[in-house]
């Protein structure tokens, strides 16, 4: 397979025009092999390659401006590697890349919380390609500027649309499936490209009083968890009729989910969301760090064990469900 099916529209270069330097951690060497190919292909600069082993000892030595790590399975060193690894990328300003298991993503996700990583699970070598097309979006002089917000989630869903055809190419054309990945890093825009605006107006509206004084709305309940419950079983009914891509929202999906199990005092893990947006977990990871940045969801850590953290809603986004529902109506749910 040629390289050039790989290579981007511009070099990988940061503001001062040097290659940036990126290392790779994987115990597989074909993977790492393919990894260096695509990174050389995009114009990165490879300073390391090596085994998660190095990886673990070598606390020390020094990072590359980006870092591929391949995780598919975490014990106790390698969440302790890990955590090292994500205070240094945050301290240095590294952008990190960790690919993993649905098995290890609870902790993965647990032990990264200062760097922003891009995390994806089970991806295929499209799904990578694009990950570097999204390291590069970040780059100063390649970053997407002043797009407003409809802009922004248009390009986040026209990127899903780009992974999804190139996984069906890949499941098409077997030996050659990596040739249709090459278009899709340049389409994505990278978080910094798809940041929502914060909200025009606030989700607790003040409205005057009968005596002409401006006083806060009081925010109606969240509803019945059963009603949320009962909407999430009939939007997967959908699934088993047509085909599942026509109505993925997994935005929405999710913000159901966590609506539910706020208002059942359960807490929601990120493999379980996951599962609830209805898409692949990398798309659904891509989400919840839209969402997070947003101020709709946030990070909870589980304050009995570290190795264990969780997604909920804010209260912007739970005050924001409460009034969706309330202006439904009671009949009014069987429309979502």
């Amino acid at each position: 397979m040629a390289q050039a099916n790989f290579a981007y529209a511009a070099p990988a270069n940061d503001a001062a025009g040097l290659p940036l330097s990126l290392s790779i951690f994987a115990d597989r060497a074909h993977l790492r092999a393919t990894l260096r190919d695509d990174a050389e292909a995009a114009g990165f600069r490879i300073a390391e390659t090596a085994d998660l082993a190095h990886l673990v000892e070598g606390e020390a030595r020094p990072l590359g401006e980006v870092v591929l790590i391949d995780c598919p399975m975490v014990d106790a060193a390698m969440f302790a590697a890990l955590s090292r690894i994500d205070m240094r990328a945050a301290h240095c300003g590294a952008q990190l890349v960790v690919s993993t298991t649905v098995a290890a993503l609870d902790d993965v996700f647990a032990c990264m919380d200062q760097s922003q990583p891009q995390i994806l699970v089970d991806p295929s070598r499209a799904d990578r390609v694009i990950a570097l097309g999204r390291v590069l979006a970040r780059i100063p002089n390649l970053r997407l500027r002043e797009l407003a917000e409809e802009d922004r989630l248009l390009l986040l869903r026209l990127t899903e649309q780009v992974g999804q055809i190139a996984q069906r190419l890949e499941r098409l054309e077997g030996p050659a499936r990596d040739a249709g990945a090459g278009p899709a890093p340049g389409v994505d825009g990278g978080e910094s490209a798809f940041r929502f605006e914060a909200a025009k107006r606030s989700f607790t509206p003040a409205e005057e009083d009968a005596s002409g004084r401006l006083a806060r709305a009081s925010r109606p309940p969240l509803p019945d968890p059963r009603l949320v419950r009962r909407i999430i079983r009939q939007r997967q009914l959908r699934a088993r009729f047509f085909d599942g891509d026509l109505f993925a929202d997994p935005a929405w999906d999710m913000l159901l989910d966590l609506t539910a199990a706020r208002v059942e005092h359960t807490r929601v893990s990120v493999t379980s969301l996951c599962i609830a947006s209805g898409v692949p977990p990398t798309t659904a990871l891509r989400w919840i760090g839209q969402m997070t940045e947003a101020g709709l969801f946030e990070r909870v850590e589980d304050e009995t064990d570290r190795r264990r953290a969780f997604i909920a809603l804010t209260d912007k986004a739970a005050d924001a469900m409460a009034r969706f529902f309330a202006e439904l109506g009671a009949g009014g749910a069987r429309l979502v």
